[in-house]
Parts: structure tokens; C-alpha cells; sequence
């Protein structure tokens, strides 16, 4: 990119937002009637309680780690696209994006995230999964089932964590379709984190305060950076920079929390709103490796949640 700040246009509202807190939140929310009309249809797909899961002798049998997200081919949404359309046709999301990225930017990836209630989650994989920093759940549903992700929990986390070597020319887009209340699993935000730049996961944070923490980086450049829970009715959206840090706790509630989360590229190299935020970073933007938590075969190999107890 090579671009410095003061190369670059003034930056406008939502670029500002991301420079300044590397998130920006829509003040308008989507459609709630459309949101609600999807989130029936995907509902009316499953049961997304216990009934998603192997049981222990099945998952030990042929335990996978990898390849078990959605991808190409089985991904729930395929069957969705013109539901999607308040998403991906709603304008301020789609000004938004475009000052960001480029008016011909790219979505990435589109699918389901769902929060599994903790009733849900079967007490053999409770007790297996119990202060892991990424309880992801794609290894343990049954493989019919692997066209949405499933989480019980993710630590703090940034979005890069999936693409080593690249650069940061993406922001991640989020969409409740459903309200979502401080028991029902919401984003936990670490508003500034961006600044640092790329760091391996787990990252390093200390608490210093209700909604205040320390973040150091592994050249000892340390921040402090505010929490901020993304709590919220049907059809609100997000968008934050790959640097920024944030997860959720285990979902409290009695039902399951269901979101849509897209991940958005640009699209031509010309000088954009991302050029501006990376400019402001004073961290690297890309890492040869992201992560230090997974054994070679992909499960996990340590013990530690910080966004637990935020």
C-alpha cells in the first residue's frame, strides 16, 4: 500500500469511527422485519439444541478439527440469497462499505453464527472444552450440521487470526436477527485495540477497571483500550478492522443467539477509507503466524479465557 496519512483525503464518518475506535456502529438498524423473516427460515431448518452433537464415543472414533466450519458447497446461507438482500442491498451499509473499501469491494465470506445456549451443550464436551480460549463446535456437531459455526465462547480474538500473511484489506460485518441482550452471548468489543496491529492469538490483557483493560503487544508497546459490549435489537450491524480485538462469553440465556457475519474485502487498490485506518496503525499489518494456541492436529493445547470474566 505505501500510503502515508497525510497523503490520504480527510477521512469521512465511518473511516473516522474505525480510526478512532477500529469499529464503527450503524445508527440505523436493517430491516427487523426482514432479519425476523430469516432468522424463521434458518430456524425452521434445525433444532439448534442438543440434539446438533455427536456423543463422546462417535466424536473420540474420528475426532476432526480441521475443515469443519462452512465452506463452498455447505454453507446454510446458499439457500438464503434473496433474503439477503436487506443485508447486502440496505444503502447506508452499503455507503458505508464503499467509503471503507472501495465501491467494487468483495464479500468474502457470508454464513451463520450461532451461540449455542449452555443447556444445549452436552456435560461430556462441557467438561472438555471448560476454559479453552476458542470453543468453537464445529469438531463436535454432527457433520450434517457443519453449515453454520457454532460457538460456546471465543476469547478476545482478532479477525486476522484465519489469514497469515495478509495484510489488513478487510473489515468484518455483523448482523443481529434477533434482539440481543447481555445474557445472550453479544460481541465484546475492545474499542482502540486496532492500534497495536497484528498480534498472535491469545493476546495480553490485563483488567484495570470495569470496562478498562491493558493490551500489550509482544514488543512490550502496551495500550489501554475500552470494552464495549454490542448489545442490540433485530437488524443491528457492526463493522470493526481484523486488528480489533473482541469474543463473547458462553450464551446465558434460554435460547440460542443467532447473527450473520461477513467478512468484506476491497476492492481496487486505489487510495480508500482503509488505506487512511492502516495508516494510523502503528503495528505491523500483517503476521507469518496468527495463532500459538493449537496443537498440530488443531486442537487446542492451552487453557485460557480472559473474556469470561469481562
Amino acid at each position: 500500500m505505501g500510503l502515508t496519512a497525510a497523503a490520504l483525503t480527510p477521512p469521512s464518518p465511518v473511516t473516522r469511527s474505525l480510526i478512532e475506535t477500529g469499529a464503527h456502529l450503524f445508527d440505523h438498524r436493517l430491516d427487523a422485519a426482514a432479519a425476523d423473516d430469516l432468522l424463521g427460515k434458518i430456524r425452521g431448518q434445525r433444532s439448534f439444541d442438543h440434539r446438533l452433537f455427536q456423543d463422546e464415543a462417535s466424536f473420540d472414533a474420528d475426532p476432526q478439527f480441521r475443515g469443519v466450519n462452512p465452506r463452498p458447497g455447505r454453507n446454510l446461507l446458499e439457500q438464503f440469497q434473496p433474503e439477503l438482500a436487506f443485508v447486502e442491498q440496505d444503502a447506508g451499509l452499503v455507503a458505508g462499505l464503499s467509503e471503507v473499501l472501495g465501491p467494487d469491494y468483495v464479500i468474502m465470506d457470508r454464513k451463520v453464527v450461532c451461540g449455542v445456549r449452555a443447556k444445549s451443550i452436552p456435560d461430556w464436551l462441557k467438561a472438555r472444552i471448560d476454559g479453552q480460549p476458542v470453543n468453537n463446535l464445529g469438531p463436535y456437531v454432527k457433520p450434517e450440521y457443519r453449515d453454520v459455526t457454532y460457538f460456546y465462547g471465543i476469547d478476545f480474538h482478532q479477525d486476522i487470526i484465519d489469514y497469515r500473511d495478509r495484510e489488513a484489506d478487510f473489515v468484518t460485518l455483523y448482523v443481529y436477527l434477533h434482539p440481543v441482550a447481555r445474557i445472550d452471548a453479544p460481541l465484546f468489543l475492545l474499542e482502540g485495540s486496532h492500534r497495536l496491529g497484528a498480534t498472535p492469538f491469545p493476546h495480553t490483557l490485563s483488567r484495570q477497571g470495569l470496562d478498562l483493560w491493558r493490551y500489550e503487544g509482544p514488543d512490550g508497546d502496551a495500550i489501554d483500550v475500552t470494552q464495549r459490549v454490542l448489545t442490540g435489537g433485530a437488524g443491528f450491524a457492526a463493522i470493526w478492522h481484523p486488528f480489533t480485538l473482541h469474543g463473547t462469553q458462553p450464551d446465558a440465556a434460554d435460547h440460542e443467539r443467532i447473527s450473520l457475519r461477513y467478512l468484506v474485502g476491497r476492492g481496487s487498490m486505489t487510495a480508500n477509507g482503509m488505506d487512511t485506518v492502516n495508516a494510523s496503525i502503528r503495528g505491523p499489518l500483517s503476521l507469518a503466524t496468527t495463532r500459538v494456541d493449537l496443537a498440530e492436529n488443531g486442537a487446542a493445547r492451552l487453557r485460557v479465557n480472559t473474556v469470561r470474566d469481562a
